[in-house]
């Protein structure tokens, strides 16, 4: 019978890359706006396999991104491991992510490779807001679908999704 995962905001897990380093990232919150999704915050800092991570000091280092996942699904299929906990810092209230309908393209639909009609939420919005163009701090937005967790670890490991989506530029 399969292990039960149970995560709570406050969570820590790391990724095993390539070389054997590791990378951590934080369960930050859940998203109701986005099918009560997890929430990550991944940070950039490398470490070695040997080496653990005083939290304190990962949480006040370089993020790399955020992005809704199933957690408990990457951990099942052994891609995070579970390491620790701690508060939750940076706030939560500044990330912005955006979405778009020109995502994906059916027959006869031509592929949208730069989209000028987004919209942005943040954690927690009951209500998306239509942007159009990105400009200003909208642009520092993360593209809010949820994430399949194997897509996260190319993430970390390479600092890009390995999956089509218009970008805004």
């Amino acid at each position: 019978m399969a292990k039960r995962v149970i995560t709570k905001i406050g969570d820590i897990f790391s990724i095993i890359l390539d070389n054997g380093n590791k990378k951590y990232f934080q369960y930050i919150a859940n998203d109701l706006t986005q099918l009560n999704s997890d929430v990550i915050r991944s940070f950039k800092r490398e470490y070695s396999k040997e080496e653990r991570a005083d939290f304190k000091e990962l949480l006040s280092g370089e993020i790399d991104f955020h992005a809704h996942t199933p957690i408990n699904i990457g951990v099942k299929q052994n891609l995070y491991i579970q390491d620790g906990k701690h508060e939750v810092y940076p706030d939560i209230k500044n990330i912005i992510f955006r979405g778009t309908n020109d995502s994906g393209h059916g027959p006869g639909k031509p592929q949208v490779f730069i989209s000028e009609n987004w919209h942005i939420w943040r954690i927690g919005d009951e209500k998306f807001t239509l942007a159009g163009k990105l400009e200003g701090e909208n642009r520092k937005a993360e593209i809010g679908s949820v994430i399949p967790p194997f897509m996260i670890v190319e993430r970390v490991k390479t600092g890009k999704f390995n999956f089509v989506y218009p970008d805004f530029e």
